[in-house]
């Protein structure tokens, strides 16, 4: 009866018991009832686990795409927004083409390469790089050098060491249009080498590994020659008059982020 102790009234049942009997047969006791409350729940929740993972792998089967599409839209998120589909075809020809994908002997792209291997206009091969002027730097030279100054030396080495994991440094080094074609192929040449030189000397890399790195092409002024839109570029010289003989008198470097 509610509100009376326990010892207060007997029990119904104690009453009703036939003398002699055992008060607790036929009663389970507290522990006892806990435990089988305890085993229920657990059979409950394996139960309810198994039943979701089943419904789980039922879905997959059903809709595999849906899981694709979304492990697909996470590695485009890790890419970087300039990796279009254009460039990463003109990337990959470039790897092919001068000694980058597999284990050729570097030999880099001259003008005559770059327009067999690339197949796109001087104007459109410009604007594939365009993306990457916040990742790249063009380093100048003086009129007919291939020396690298001091300026030139610690932009190369700031974007070097700036590699944010990326798998290929690129080096695209040109000439103006003073002077005959031999003359400047050669001379960019010189260039694009001197840039390596001095990243074997700062990287501490065996030169075999720095060559599976780094991309070469040496342009002369036959082939994509920068509009002095690119003086806006980072630059070695950014206190120095600059037009389109200047900025053409130059190596433009840059890691490139793209997986192929």
């Amino acid at each position: 009866m509610t509100g009376h102790h326990i010892g207060d009234t007997q029990p119904l049942e104690a009453r009703a018991r036939p003398p002699g009997s055992d008060p607790g047969a036929g009663r389970t006791s507290a522990p006892g009832l806990i435990a089988g409350a305890v085993g229920i729940l657990l059979t409950a929740a394996v139960c309810f686990s198994v039943s979701s993972k089943v419904d789980a792998a039922k879905e997959r089967l059903m809709m595999p795409e849906a899981e694709s599409a979304s492990q697909v839209a996470v590695a485009a998120e890790a890419e970087v927004g300039y990796c279009t589909p254009r460039f990463k075809e003109v990337l990959e020809r470039v790897l092919h083409s001068c000694g980058l994908s597999g284990g050729e002997t570097r030999r880099g792209c001259k003008p005559a390469d770059v327009k067999t291997f690339a197949s796109i206009s001087d104007e459109d091969f410009n604007e594939l790089f365009t993306p990457l002027q916040e990742r790249g730097a063009v380093l100048r030279f003086d009129s007919g050098s291939h020396e690298l100054d001091a300026g030139a030396k610690k932009m190369l080495e700031e974007k070097w060491f700036e590699r944010r994991g990326a798998r290929y440094f690129f080096v695209v080094a040109r000439a103006s249009k003073t002077g005959t074609p031999a003359q400047n192929r050669a001379l960019s040449h010189r260039r694009a080498n001197s840039v390596l030189f001095h990243l074997a000397e700062i990287s501490g890399e065996p030169q075999a590994e720095l060559e599976r790195k780094v991309g070469l092409l040496w342009l002369g002024n036959e082939y994509a020659q920068l509009s002095k839109d690119y003086c806006e570029w980072p630059s070695s010289r950014p206190d120095d008059k600059c037009g389109e003989e200047p900025i053409n008198r130059s190596a433009f470097v840059s890691w490139v982020d793209c997986r192929l």
